[in-house]
């Protein structure tokens, strides 16, 4: 993925953060929660964008095995 079209996509989700902390009357606890969610998902795909955590890999759980 090129670097031009992950900073898009990263204004993208914080202007879209910023208008829901600002905007919206939700409980400060709700947001609090929202952006710690958010900014997880997006710390994670990072990840995977650069090839450092891969989601694609076989998830081995005790006996179980999750294929993605």
């Amino acid at each position: 993925m090129p670097l031009i079209s992950l900073i898009i996509i990263l204004i993208v989700v914080g202007v879209l953060l910023w208008l829901i902390n600002t905007y919206m009357p939700v409980n400060g606890k709700i947001k609090k929660i929202l952006n710690v969610v958010v900014v997880s998902i997006v710390i994670a795909w990072l990840l995977c964008a650069f090839g450092v955590f891969d989601l694609h890999s076989n998830l081995h759980i005790g006996r179980f095995e999750l294929k993605w």
